[in-house]
């Protein structure tokens, strides 16, 4: 690891918007943590589902979790942008922590950027989920996003011994040091080997 990657590139010469672009790790679990939360407990107490009702609504979630991530990393993290505002955008969304992929507060999402995106997909979920389904699932969702968030942590900062985690951590680093575009997938590597982006 050179200083280069442990260092913080500055983004901004205004120190409030400066700092917005940086957090602490635990903040989006202790951000989303309770909303999941609360929607679970709306689900089952509220609504009145079961458990065993709960669990084709988790698997998929997290399944349409794991596509977003990807779609998102592959479509506008690393979209080819030309026009110097463009550029600039994807630096500031993606682009820094490819530059300095070792900075710790910026490797989960900030609730500036986070709380907008949320608030579209919550809506985009309204449309297309009927009640009571839809709460619980979002709660699901935030599950898989948190689940991404620090997968992502530690696959930056910790050796990842497990077998399975060991191979996730491979499958992320190859997306920054390889050279090759993909591998697009962060906490599963499903759409690069479906959607055939793994890189080889």
């Amino acid at each position: 690891m050179t200083s280069r990657d442990a260092a913080s590139i500055r983004l901004f010469r205004n120190d409030a918007l400066e700092a917005l672009t940086h957090v602490h790790p635990l903040v989006p679990l202790l951000l989303w943590g309770p909303v999941a939360a609360v929607l679970l407990w709306r689900a089952l107490v509220r609504d009145g589902l079961s458990p065993l009702q709960l669990l084709p609504v988790a698997a998929a979630a997290l399944l349409v979790w794991t596509f977003t991530e990807y779609a998102l990393h592959r479509f506008v993290f690393h979209f080819p942008a030309r026009s110097r505002a463009g550029k600039w955008l994807v630096f500031l969304f993606h682009g820094v922590h490819h530059e300095a992929p070792q900075d710790k507060t910026r490797l989960v999402m900030p609730p500036a950027g986070a709380i907008p995106i949320m608030a579209l997909i919550w809506g985009l979920f309204g449309l297309l989920i009927p009640a009571p389904w839809m709460q619980p699932f979002l709660a699901f969702f935030i599950v898989g996003y948190l689940a991404y968030d620090y997968l992502h942590y530690a696959t930056h900062h910790f050796p990842m011994r497990h077998p399975l985690l060991h191979r996730l951590k491979q499958h992320h680093m190859k997306h920054h040091f390889s050279g090759v575009p993909g591998r697009y997938g962060v906490s599963s590597p499903l759409w690069d080997i479906l959607l055939r982006t793994t890189g080889r």
